[in-house]
This record gives structure tokens, C-alpha cells and sequence, in this order.
């Protein structure tokens, strides 16, 4: 079992974390452990998003989530990813709520966004809801 960290003082920033401590967080999530993308891809992709907030315990990057956007009324929160020690202590919900508030702030009405196997009940209680399900979404890859 994971050894749990206690959260003492958490620093968000809305500036980018640097591409290492990205990378290094990343790899604790598995999400690209099909090697879809390279790390040079995943940290241009952050780089081009409209809005990102990073979160850290002293200097060390424990936390990440970002907004794809056309800041208009297209919203989708993505790659919300908090270091598995520091999980269920927080960071996530600050995160979410920073992401959550610069949203409300451009004046979107509404926000989209996709959740790991097993976050469902983290999202829910910060209020998102299950899309219809005669809408719920698609998806399609082009490269398999």
C-alpha cells in the first residue's frame, strides 16, 4: 500500500510547470503507458492549453489540471492528475476548484470533462454530472 502524504502548505500556480516535473508526474498517473505520445508531445500539449494550474508542496510539482478551451462556450477539463501519495488530501479539490472558478470568471456557462476509471464520486461531489446517456460522447482514434 501507498504510504499516504500529509499536506502541510500547498502552492497553486497558474504558471506552467517546468517540463521534467511535468513528465515525472505524469508518469505516475499510467495514462500514456501505451507510448501514444512522446514526452516532447505531452509537455507541447499542456503548452497549448487555455488555462492550467499546477499545484506543489514546497518546490515539488504534486498536482496538475487544465483547460482546453475556444473561450467562448466549448469548455473541457483535462489531465487532472495529482501525485498518488497526495491523493485524498485536497489537492484534487483545489485543483478542480481553481480550473472550476477561472471558468466562471471568462463567464462559460458550462464545463465538459473526462475522469479516470474509479473518479466518478470525486467529480460528482464537486457537483459535475453524468452526461445523458443518449449523448454521453464519442470518441474516435485515428492512429491505433
Amino acid at each position: 500500500m501507498e504510504q499516504k502524504t500529509t499536506v502541510q502548505h500547498i502552492i497553486i500556480s497558474d504558471e506552467l510547470p517546468e517540463k521534467q516535473q511535468y513528465l515525472a508526474l505524469h508518469s505516475t498517473t499510467g495514462w500514456n503507458a501505451n507510448g501514444f505520445f512522446t514526452p516532447d508531445q505531452l509537455y507541447e500539449g499542456i503548452c497549448n492549453s487555455w488555462y492550467s494550474i499546477a499545484a506543489y508542496d514546497d518546490q515539488q510539482l504534486i498536482g496538475f489540471g487544465r483547460i482546453v478551451s475556444d473561450g467562448v462556450y466549448q469548455t473541457f477539463i483535462c489531465d487532472v492528475m495529482i501525485q498518488p501519495s497526495y491523493q485524498a488530501n485536497g489537492v484534487g479539490k483545489k485543483v478542480m476548484t481553481a480550473l472550476v472558478q477561472h471558468c466562471q470568471q471568462q463567464g462559460m456557462k458550462s464545463v465538459q470533462l473526462f475522469c479516470a476509471p474509479g473518479k466518478k464520486p470525486f467529480y460528482e461531489k464537486l457537483g459535475f454530472i453524468i452526461r445523458d446517456t443518449e449523448a454521453p460522447g464519442m470518441t474516435l482514434f485515428l492512429d491505433k
